[in-house]
């Protein structure tokens, strides 16, 4: 026998799946196409996927990493949102195990771990506007950019009907992004003042009266005549909440993080159910996002616990 034939078979070196890394450019890629902005993403053999009319984008699961896999099942919801029809939002809240979103004195840094912030940072990429309350601006001042990820920094919305908003902050202040501060018609002069009209939206009918409710359903198409369509509600919680009770939310993000808060500010506020039988239950996903658990709940697909 010959010496040769004793070595080893030489090893194949195992294969490498393309990950995140190559999938979210193409997530990038179908955001432009929605926008008018680019061709459709062409399948190729370093992102091989399919599209169809009416199930949208689907990847070949065999040709990615499982990371890259979940990333998408995750994000397909938002991508495959058609260019025209009604405005569509997705909501995000990030709590402790106990339901509260921050201390009693506000603090919120950090309840969720890196990466849920990621995550966050992922869905104002894919989304035309980022919509905050009067509240969450006021104490985080947020920048509300896509800094950690590639990606447009989306239109910021600021709900502030009373106008309480000081006009240094930096969503009003950095020119980073558009930046829209949404009160009733009523007031949109007086806002224009304060922040320069180019900056206001006044919507007929947002507050029906001074000491009223919102009306966020005369909220969604103003900012769709825009060109906003994909709306992203970042919070807070009475934001939220608010979106939700009137039936303005489409989809919810919910990152529950292994954290116990105590006493602290909840997050979700929704009026009770009269019986447990008659509380919603929307169809529900759940995700690993580090130590994290990630619930994607689809709002318009809730039936009654039974």
């Amino acid at each position: 026998m010959n010496a040769r034939n004793l070595r080893p078979p030489l090893m194949q070196a195992p294969l490498t799946l393309p990950g995140i890394d190559a999938l979210w450019p193409l997530c990038l890629e179908i955001v432009r196409h929605r926008r008018g902005l680019g061709p459709r993403p062409v399948s190729d053999a370093t992102r091989p996927f399919t599209w169809h009319p009416s199930r949208g984008f689907a990847l070949h699961e065999d040709a990615w990493d499982e990371e890259a896999i979940e990333l998408f099942a995750l994000l397909k919801p938002v991508l495959d949102r058609p260019p025209e029809g009604s405005a569509w939002v997705i909501g995000q809240l990030g709590q402790s195990l106990d339901g509260c979103i921050a201390t009693r004195s506000g603090d919120s840094n950090f309840v969720n771990g890196p990466e849920a912030l990621v995550h966050l940072h992922r869905l104002r990429a894919l989304c035309d506007a980022v919509i905050v309350g009067a509240g969450t601006a006021a104490m985080d001042n947020p920048q509300l950019t896509t800094r950690r990820v590639a990606g447009e920094h989306p239109v910021r919305v600021l709900i502030d009907p009373s106008l309480q908003l000081p006009p240094t902050l930096r969503v009003l202040s950095d020119r980073q992004a558009p930046t829209l501060l949404v009160c009733d018609a009523t007031r949109a002069a007086e806002a224009a003042q304060r922040v320069g009209a180019e900056q206001v939206l006044g919507v007929p009918g947002l507050m029906k009266n001074a000491d009223g409710p919102l009306d966020l359903r005369v909220l969604l198409p103003a900012l769709q005549q825009r060109g906003l369509q994909v709306l992203f509600v970042e919070g807070g919680g009475v934001t939220v909440s608010r979106f939700i009770a009137q039936g303005c939310m489409d989809r919810l993000h919910l990152s529950v993080a292994p954290v116990l808060i105590g006493s602290g500010r909840p997050g979700l506020s929704l009026p009770p159910g009269a019986a447990m039988r008659e509380c919603p239950r929307p169809a529900a996903r759940v995700f690993r996002m580090g130590a994290d658990v990630m619930w994607d709940l689809d709002l318009r697909a809730a039936s009654s616990a039974r």
